[in-house]
């Protein structure tokens, strides 16, 4: 069957996002025998007028469409992305019959509403790498796609949602499937993924929804092995997306020792959770070329990090940051205010923390974004914020009515005298 993928996502932020799950996906599809196209519309100079190019010449069977982000998460003036995704379903409706199948992570936490509103046949909750082949042949027999674990279809929810039990099984895709032709870009990073599924368990975030709570991760050999292949093109900038690179520490140690093994000259980013971290780790990092570290700390209050369920308190934040510093590894910070039970006090205790760790960039949140399934939508509930019931789709945000005129002025006079180190 000819498969077509298209990953709808052209919402650029500070490093252009290439698309690793289409990929994966795409890798999967070929190798259960399909015919499999890629088209990633974040690098066509024009979206739309590539995508008709794209459906015409290769004819495909299916249409598998990526959704990556549903708004930018700016509660100042949210931009909700759904309208630009919904024009590539109605386009590709136009120029042939093929079923539409979503998927994608911002499609993980709202099947059945994004299936809604962007008309497709149906959709994919969690991995897709083994339920969209078994889907495909279902589809190529002319077989009932229902009963699929994770398969959405209007107006029926599966009965399960599909997170594979070993990451190792799946394909990685070869870099001609997905990167781009100029490796030498600066904005060009390529994302690695080692590992799937957080248990931190963060009030606040969907991640469960798109990936489970069990971690399920590859062999640090066949990540240091593609890395080394991709390195070989011509890429040298990597951002681990892993959610958490340093959980569980000794797989981090793992697998930068065996990037130093090879002897990757690579250009590393990684999202630390500030926690179980030492010495050794932070020495291996810079050994195997990480060169940046994201510190998602959200809050310099106590009571607020409880609130948040977070693992982790001040001090060690700051123990933490100390070695990265020592390591010349630089750090991006990110606060996030507003949360349930914040009060100036806390937002004030929380800048003054952040001052003190003498950061190389950080990045400020004013007010959360509610997800679906998360305690924070609980607490929403509970406190008539939003109603039983609401699908969240549209931007919805948690914010203390107490410090709704004041924390955005509070956060610009801030961002005032900081310009450098703010984004």
């Amino acid at each position: 069957m000819r498969v077509l993928l298209v990953s709808a996502n052209t919402e650029r932020s500070a490093i252009i996002p290439l698309p690793l799950g289409p990929a994966f996906v795409a890798a999967a599809c070929r190798r259960a025998g399909h015919e499999t196209a890629l088209l990633d519309l974040m690098s066509e100079r024009h979206a739309m007028p590539a995508l008709h190019q794209r459906i015409q010449e290769f004819r495909p069977g299916v249409i598998g469409i990526s959704v990556r982000n549903i708004d930018d998460q700016n509660m100042a003036s949210p931009k909700f992305l759904l309208p630009a995704v919904r024009e590539v379903v109605t386009v590709c409706r136009k120029l042939c019959r093929a079923p539409i199948v979503l998927g994608g992570p911002g499609y993980s936490m709202f099947p059945e509403s994004v299936l809604r509103f962007l008309q497709a046949d149906m959709g994919i909750r969690g991995e897709g790498e083994i339920v969209f082949p078994a889907l495909l042949e279902r589809l190529e027999s002319g077989s009932d796609p229902y009963g699929l674990p994770g398969v959405y279809l209007p107006g029926h929810p599966p009965a399960g949602v599909n997170f594979s039990t070993s990451l190792e099984d799946l394909p990685l895709p070869e870099p001609e499937l997905w990167l781009p032709a100029e490796p030498h870009r600066r904005d060009f990073w390529v994302p690695v993924q080692g590992k799937r599924g957080c248990p931190m368990g963060c009030s606040f975030c969907a991640t469960r929804l798109i990936e489970g709570t069990r971690i399920r991760r590859r062999s640090p050999t066949s990540i240091a092995r593609w890395m080394e292949r991709v390195a070989a093109c011509g890429f040298r900038n990597f951002c681990m997306v892993d959610n958490t690179f340093n959980i569980p520490p000794s797989y981090a140690k793992g697998l930068c020792r065996e990037i130093i093994r090879r002897g990757l000259d690579v250009n590393l980013w990684c999202i630390v959770y500030p926690k179980w971290v030492d010495r050794e780790l932070v020495e291996l990092m810079a050994r195997a070329g990480c060169h940046e570290v994201s510190l998602g700390f959200e809050s310099g209050s106590d009571c607020t990090l409880t609130r948040f369920h977070k693992k982790f308190r001040p001090a060690e934040v700051r123990t933490i940051a100390g070695m990265f510093r020592e390591a010349s590894i630089r750090r991006t910070g990110f606060l996030m205010l507003g949360g349930p039970g914040e009060t100036r006090e806390t937002v004030e205790e929380s800048l003054a923390f952040t001052d003190s760790l003498d950061l190389d960039t950080l990045k400020i949140t004013v007010g959360i974004r509610i997800y679906p399934g998360t305690d924070l939508a609980a607490t929403a509930v509970a406190e008539g914020v939003i109603a039983p019931g609401d699908d969240l789709l549209r931007p919805t945000f948690y914010m203390p009515t107490e410090l709704k005129d004041w924390l955005p002025a509070r956060i610009a006079s801030y961002h005032a005298g900081r310009a450098p180190l703010l984004e």
